[in-house]
């Protein structure tokens, strides 16, 4: 089943697979099943949906979904407004979430859902780039919460990281230093949101495949009692929080795809995802479909499912409450035994409701309020202003009343005070909504020599502010207040005349200038890992934001007014405006940013030992500051490198210049290791060694991921065959050949699109990226020739596909073969070589089993299970407590050349410098030859 459907990669695994599973699968099914007729089932789905939307034609971020507006919006908030209750969903990666049903609970039902992702995703396969490891973790961080706007749901996180696939609980949670990192911060999250009930994607056995599906199930199930103890993480009560116990744990019991039925013991609860909203305009399975689609990393960008019944099955193994099950053991809904009405905040307190006797009318008055605006809005969504406005001024009373009680528990009264909160943020959207409001909060004319990177703050800048109310209804609104709430330190002063009111179908303009403190913190991610190719855990830089996706904004806005002769307010995102590239209107949030971003290009190197030539750094640099600047540019190499010229002066004219200073560094190259070389940037007395990416897409949000201006060089005993020319045939994208043409091998990209009219007779090798049968189909139409390029004497590398379906299907092998999922995925895992005797061991460098050290995340995936005799299987190897897999690399001569398969991950080897890896990838280059 699809991920958002029920399950964590399976379609993705049938049609367009990824690196996490391994079979037995936990997602789909409890029982055998012909996965084959499954794929076709899959198939036939994806083509009933009449409309798709792909990469270049899906919503943006900036402004909210046609659902989340107008007379639509309205309706679903009052949805949310009926109901107190609170559900809490916990998966391990992104695109593990069961989207379908938390849509159905969120938008059907109007529940306040959080969406818990233990990690984001960072140690997983790209399939739009080559972006690896923490950056790949912003970008997945963006396309989640991209998905979370159609959800309608709230985004956290923990700490842990995705290190890579693992097998089984036990790696995770030593890669993790335990349970309790992961832990600790669900309960965290328990603790801050008081759900009712908790649902867990996944159940914490082997049935979850991916090591860190089952530490998630794990935790979850953990989470549930140990946030109600107080004794559990007692820094967090000490911090001001209180236990909390939810009343309710399920987790996924996922039957198979397409199914209206489920055997009735596996489950407890049958979510109808498949139903059908008139608000959204489609089922919810589908309208979550919209959503996950924006994870083009994952491969989801064409995946689309049909109208029919579909459904989600869950089973309760956890509760506080009395039993709620039928005499059948089914329940109608998970908060069976809940009272989710506004009334229902009087009864749970019990015995203590008594000490606030005004509590329950207030309650009752409140839910009026709710059902005259629902009554009115049926007809004129305008006309329900005035009972949401009133439920608002009602709600914020009876929280200043309820925050000054003195007679309750603490925990009961923050309970309490939490729920009407929320509600008082309901009534104020919903109220705001019902006016045809909208708040716009944009630059003042950003100037920049790159549009795309417009506009960042920089510390002590100065910039314009505009402010504009837009009053689309049909009340007449008296403002009280304009105001910017801005980070500690910044400044604003108003530079416009006060707006007294705004007419129906008017806008309220204000201007400000805002000062941007020395100090400013810059817009970054709040957590890092120092070393990324290893670490399981994230260090959190500042707490405040802890399990959030990112640091909020710092530039917002707020507008006080008055309609009805009630009081309502307004919020927004201070935001950029510009063109991109494409001529697209796009709107970024504003960021701070520092003067000038340093990086050096490329970001790792490797030299061959007994190399005395010098190599040309180019540290490249971007300026921030408006208008002209000259700073001072520095390398640092090792001690006993040359660096020539040791700094360079250079100079901007405009803001967004950036400029590239070459520096010829002769390195010391006598012995194997790794070594840094360093850049920084010296303006106004301060020194910057730090360079920023902006990470974004026009369907997503932006953000800024940081990387020390540091080159990792790796110098590496290698040597290389003499005039061995090579074509690299790119697929999904990996740095690879930048790493040969750095130990001197003469390397060609040879674009796949080419491919049929290129001379092939001019390489001795040719190489097939990652995954290029999975996503270049112009090797899949030039197989034959790529072939015949063996058959004549060529070498042919092609590595690890994950699409079996298709490369099986094809028989794209010169010989019989059939590609697998099975995996190494503890980089530690001892290697054996089955054939020591064959030259790919020998020439022109030779390999041992020390070649194995070192390696990084994983050692190979995606291996064959059968080949014909004519193959020679090379290396055999296998994780802790599993049978030796032999088919990661496989050799044969065709004709008069060499075809050669591995999934053994190079990949990831070569650009971290792993001189074993570089090695063996260049004697595989020189086989045949």
């Amino acid at each position: 089943m699809h991920p958002i459907l029920h399950g964590a990669h399976l379609l993705e695994d049938m049609i367009n697979p990824d690196s996490r599973w391994e079979f037995p699968k936990r997602g789909l099914l409890q029982q055998p099943f012909p996965y084959f007729l499954l794929a076709l089932v899959v198939l036939g789905a994806r083509l009933l949906i009449a409309s798709r939307q792909t990469a270049t034609d899906m919503a943006g971020p900036a402004d909210a979904l046609p659902q989340d507006s107008g007379s639509a919006g309205l309706q679903l908030m009052l949805r949310r407004l009926s109901t107190t209750a609170r559900l809490f969903h916990t998966t391990a990666h992104p695109d593990d979430e069961d989207g379908g049903m938390i849509t159905y609970e969120s938008r059907g039902k109007g529940d306040t859902v959080v969406l818990l992702t233990l990690n984001r995703g960072e140690g997983g396969q790209n399939k739009v780039g080559s972006n690896l490891f923490d950056v790949l973790g912003v970008l997945r961080t963006l396309e989640l919460t991209g998905s979370d706007r159609y959800y309608g749901v709230e985004q956290r996180f923990t700490r842990v990281a995705d290190f890579g696939f693992s097998k089984n609980a036990d790696e995770t949670f030593q890669k993790w230093n335990g349970h309790e990192p992961g832990l600790a911060d669900i309960v965290r999250v328990i603790r801050t949101f008081r759900p009712d009930v908790v649902v867990s994607r996944f159940e914490g056995s082997d049935r979850d495949g991916h090591g860190n599906h089952q530490a998630s199930g794990i935790l979850s199930r953990q989470a549930f009692r140990a946030a109600a103890d107080p004794k559990q993480f007692p820094e967090q009560i000490n911090e001001g929080l209180l236990p909390w116990q939810a009343k309710k744990f399920y987790y996924d019991r996922v039957c198979p795809f397409g199914s209206s039925d489920c055997p009735p013991d596996n489950y407890t609860i049958k979510v109808p995802t498949g139903e059908k909203d008139s608000l959204l305009g489609m089922t919810y399975v589908q309208f979550a479909m919209e959503g996950l689609r924006h994870q083009l990393s994952q491969g989801a960008g064409d995946w689309s499912v049909d109208a029919g019944p579909h459904y989600a099955f869950y089973r309760l193994v956890d509760s506080v409450l009395p039993p709620t099950k039928d005499k059948d053991g089914h329940e109608q809904d998970f908060f069976d035994g809940i009272d989710t009405t506004l009334s229902g905040l009087a009864d749970r307190l019990g015995t203590e409701e008594a000490k606030v006797p005004y509590l329950r009318p207030e309650l009752v008055k409140l839910q009026k309020e709710v059902e005259d605006a629902k009554r009115l809005a049926a007809s004129d969504a305008g006309k329900a202003a005035g009972p949401l406005l009133e439920g608002l001024h009602n709600t914020n009373a009876l929280i200043a009343r309820v925050g000054e009680e003195k007679t309750l528990a603490e925990i009961e009264r923050r309970e309490l005070l939490g729920n009407l909160k929320t509600k008082r943020d309901q009534f104020q959207q919903a109220a705001n909504l019902a006016l045809g409001l909208t708040l716009n909060v944009t630059v003042d004319a950003p100037t920049g020599a790159n549009a795309e990177d417009a506009f960042v703050a920089v510390p002590g800048l100065v910039f314009g502010l505009t402010v504009r109310l837009r009053n689309s209804g049909n009340k007449a609104l008296t403002i009280r207040d304009v105001g910017l709430d801005l980070p500690a330190g910044w400044k604003a002063a108003a530079t416009s005349a006060k707006v007294q009111a705004v007419a129906p179908g008017q806008e309220a303009p204000a201007q400000f200038r805002v000062t941007v403190p020395e100090n400013a913190a810059y817009t970054r991610p709040y957590w890092h890992r120092n070393d990324p190719e290893r670490d399981g855990l994230n260090v959190v830089d500042d707490p405040r934001y802890a399990t959030l996706p990112f640091p909020p904004p710092p530039v917002q806005a707020h507008v006080n007014y008055s309609a009805d002769a009630f009081d309502g307010s307004i919020r927004g995102t201070g935001m950029a405006s510009f063109k991109s590239a494409a001529g697209r209107e796009t709107k970024r949030a504003i960021a701070v940013a520092p003067p000038f971003s340093i990086s050096i290009d490329p970001i790792s190197q490797v030299i061959p030992v007994g190399f005395h030539g010098p190599r040309i750094v180019k540290v490249s640099v971007k300026s921030s500051v408006s208008g002209e600047a000259t700073a001072n540019v520095h390398l640092a190499a090792p001690a006993g490198w040359q660096v020539d010229p040791p700094s360079q002066r250079v100079s901007f004219a405009n803001f967004g210049e950036s400029k590239i200073c070459e520096f010829r560094v002769v390195p010391s190259t006598g012995r194997e290791g790794r070594f840094p070389i360093k850049a920084s940037l010296e303006y106004m007395g301060k020194t910057y060694s730090e360079g920023y990416t902006v990470v974004t897409r026009h369907d997503l949000d932006t953000f800024y991921y940081y990387q020390p201006a540091v080159q990792k060089v790796s110098v590496v005993d290698v040597k290389t065959l003499p005039n061995l020319k090579i074509g690299y045939i790119m697929g999904a994208g990996d740095d690879i050949p930048e790493v040969l043409r750095q130990v001197g091998l003469d390397v060609t990209l040879i674009p796949a699109e080419k491919l049929a009219n290129e001379d092939l007779g001019r390489y001795g090798t040719i190489v097939l990226g990652i995954r290029a049968y999975d996503t270049q189909k112009d090797v899949i139409a030039n197989n034959k020739k790529l072939l015949d390029f063996v058959s004549a004497g060529g070498t042919l590398l092609v590595q690890y596909e994950a699409d079996t379906g298709t490369f099986n299907g094809g028989a794209f092998t010169p010989y019989p073969a059939t590609l697998a999922r099975g995996r190494v995925s503890v980089e530690e895992a001892p290697v054996e070589i089955l054939a020591p005797e064959n030259h790919i061991f020998h020439v022109p460098n030779e390999i041992s089993e020390r070649d194995f050290n070192g390696w990084v995340q994983e050692r190979g995936l995606y291996f064959m299970d059968k080949w014909d005799d004519k193959f020679t299987p090379l290396l055999a190897s296998h994780d802790p407590g599993e049978s030796s897999l032999k088919g990661g690399l496989l050799v044969t001569k065709f004709g008069k050349g060499a075809y050669i398969y591995t999934g053994y991950a190079f990949f990831r080897q070569l650009p971290a410098g792993v001189p074993g890896a570089v090695r063996l990838y260049v004697n595989l280059l020189s086989a045949g030859h």
